[in-house]
């Protein structure tokens, strides 16, 4: 028990080290050093999501999400549908969201309705109706102020 508290802390205090790499500017977008380093970062991170590790994949899907990689929608899908581990699931699932893709976002709500551990439904359920909160107050900029009343 003290040995897996220990291995989580080193993770979380690895992450927040790292989070560094993920630089952004005002406007959302990384900075050039973070853009040269992209496509060794995203691999890196796509190899972390085979890992045996769990903390490693659930960091490494976080940040694919954080990365908007449209390459690890596949492996994000099948972490969601197939991973034994309850915590990995649900940051697949968040992550999915995070990317926006289409294919993600119809997998995060089939989750919601027919997955079999109540725990990741509830959040995938959570996860979909807060994009499809977010959409529709981009469609609809004067209507936002209107849900704020509205929790998940």
């Amino acid at each position: 028990m003290k040995a897996s508290k220990k291995l989580l802390l080193s993770l979380l205090a690895l992450l927040l080290i790292t989070a560094s790499t993920f630089a952004r500017t005002e406007n959302g977008e990384f900075d050039n050093v973070s853009k040269d380093k992209y496509p060794a970062i995203e691999a890196n991170l796509m190899v972390g999501l085979q890992s045996d590790n769990e903390g490693l994949r659930i960091s490494s899907a976080y940040y694919l999400g954080e990365l908007k990689s449209k390459n690890a929608v596949h492996q994000l899908m099948k972490i969601l549908r197939e991973d034994e581990s309850y915590p990995s699931r649900i940051v697949a699932a968040l992550s999915l969201i995070k990317i926006d893709d289409p294919q993600g976002i119809y997998m995060v709500q089939r989750t919601s309705q027919f997955n079999t551990q109540e725990g990741v439904r509830k959040m995938s359920e959570r996860f979909y109706l807060s994009y499809l909160l977010k959409k529709y107050i981009e469609e609809n900029p004067g209507k936002g102020k209107y849900l704020a009343y509205i929790k998940f």
